[in-house]
């Protein structure tokens, strides 16, 4: 099937650490458009994780293919070479046709100074009060502001050209969507410093069709958004317009969107991402990689038995080498270890009590937030299982498949993506975002 190579409007990214869950996941993109809402399946497995688990972008492509094949899915869908770099993106050219290119190492490097005072002479235009279409409000970029966005992140954007004109030369030009990613950085971007990065994108020949800004507040792995939920609205909404004065004035692809990118479950910001989809108009990616894991947790702590007894083991290894496993995560976690419940008490628990504490419920008395975050990167333990983890993977299909499927569609796409005739869906769930246990 001809996958397509231009980004629809709405797009979910889906993580699956251990590549079994590519039917759950797909299955909730299927509820979507039975509710009147197409959104494009992303499947995005970072370098990071290939490492850790051991293994090969290729994995990722045949449980799409997989997938597809058996649902019968006939739309555009995508495997992501998530958090690439130049180093990196040799090995995805083959089972990826997404490419996220993470510059966030570069921003602050400063490039050329002859290139800087190039790229500030060029673009006069952006000097001054600018009007943003649609928006409350409207930026100023002063010369300094100019010179000093560009001294901060023109060599990243050089970068991602060095990337971008690799992934070109070994696809082919069209043959791939491009993403940016400046997300994993230790301050949010302005709209005024995206509208100047899209300015050196389309000066650097990126055709990108998303981009991940750093938002402000915090984005944790596993846990809800930390911050202002009203700040982000009106960030995001002035980014949305930057993004498409940029679309007019650079020629960059008219289908150009944002992608939320940072965190796992962003659900108290769902609202605001619908309304603003909704009052622009707008498209958006929607990153929700290393739910799926958890999910996988969770069911078989449901089946019981064996399974169950794997979901505690997994959990006393974790508690055993917590600071291995949090030590590569340490920017986008905050576990308070003395709410961390002991190897020995979890090994007493019931399904229900593990499920209950793992499980993503805002304001449920069992849910713990320092487990979830420290399960969330112990994939590690179940990687090293091995066999004996896929074999109750497979074995408890059924009931983790369940789960996968309804927390993707339910908390994750029911709440953000407006549609047609399941907008009476999406609105409510925007309203009432608050997860809520399974009857």
């Amino acid at each position: 099937m001809d996958r397509g190579r231009r980004l629809g409007k709405y797009s979910v990214g889906v993580g699956d650490r251990f590549a079994h869950q590519a039917k759950a996941q797909l299955q909730a993109c299927i509820e979507a458009r039975e509710n009147g809402v197409d959104i494009e399946p992303v499947w995005n497995k970072s370098n990071r994780e290939h490492l850790i688990i051991g293994s090969e972008p290729s994995s990722v492509r045949q449980a799409a293919d997989a997938a597809v094949k058996a649902l019968g899915w006939k739309k555009p869908y995508y495997c992501d070479a998530d958090h690439i770099t130049a180093e990196t993106v040799g090995r995805y050219f083959g089972a990826c046709d997404f490419f996220t290119m993470d510059v966030a190492e570069f921003i602050g490097q400063a490039a050329p100074a002859a290139e800087i005072e190039r790229f500030v002479e060029r673009h006069g235009e952006l000097k001054g009060r600018i009007e943003l279409p649609n928006a409350d409000g409207a930026i100023e970029i002063t010369s300094e502001k100019l010179r000093e966005t560009a001294h901060k992140f023109l060599a990243a954007v050089k970068r991602a050209g060095v990337v971008y004109r690799a992934i070109e030369k070994a696809k082919g030009a069209g043959a791939f969507i491009s993403e940016v990613s400046m997300d994993e950085t230790d301050r949010a971007q302005s709209p005024a410093e995206l509208l100047i990065i899209l300015a050196a994108i389309a000066d650097e020949g990126i055709p990108v069709e998303t981009i991940a800004p750093k938002f402000s507040g915090r984005f944790n792995k596993g846990v809800d958004y930390m911050g202002d939920a009203g700040q982000f609205e009106r960030e995001m909404a002035l980014d949305v317009a930057a993004i498409a004065l940029a679309v007019r004035q650079y020629g960059l692809p008219e289908n150009l969107k944002l992608s939320i990118h940072s965190g796992s479950d962003k659900f108290s910001i769902y609202p605001a991402i619908h309304a603003t989809m909704k009052r622009f108009d707008a498209g958006v990616h929607l990153k929700t990689a290393g739910t799926t894991w958890l999910e996988e947790l969770i069911g078989l702590a449901e089946a019981g038995g064996d399974g169950l007894a794997l979901a505690k083991e997994v959990y006393a290894e974790a508690v055993a080498h917590r600071e291995e496993l949090c030590a590569p995560y340490a920017a986008v976690i905050d576990i308070d270890a003395a709410k961390l419940p002991s190897a020995a008490e979890v090994r007493s628990w019931s399904s229900e009590q593990y499920t209950s504490a793992l499980r993503h419920v805002e304001g449920a008395a069992a849910y713990n937030p320092s487990l979830r975050q420290l399960l969330h990167v112990g994939f590690k333990i179940a990687a090293k299982m091995g066999r004996r983890y896929l074999d109750l993977l497979e074995a408890n299909e059924a009931v983790i498949a369940k789960n996968v499927t309804e927390n993707l569609y339910r908390r994750h796409i029911a709440p953000v993506f407006p549609g047609a005739n399941g907008d009476a869906v999406t609105e409510r769930r925007a309203q009432e975002w608050l997860p809520t246990e399974k009857a």
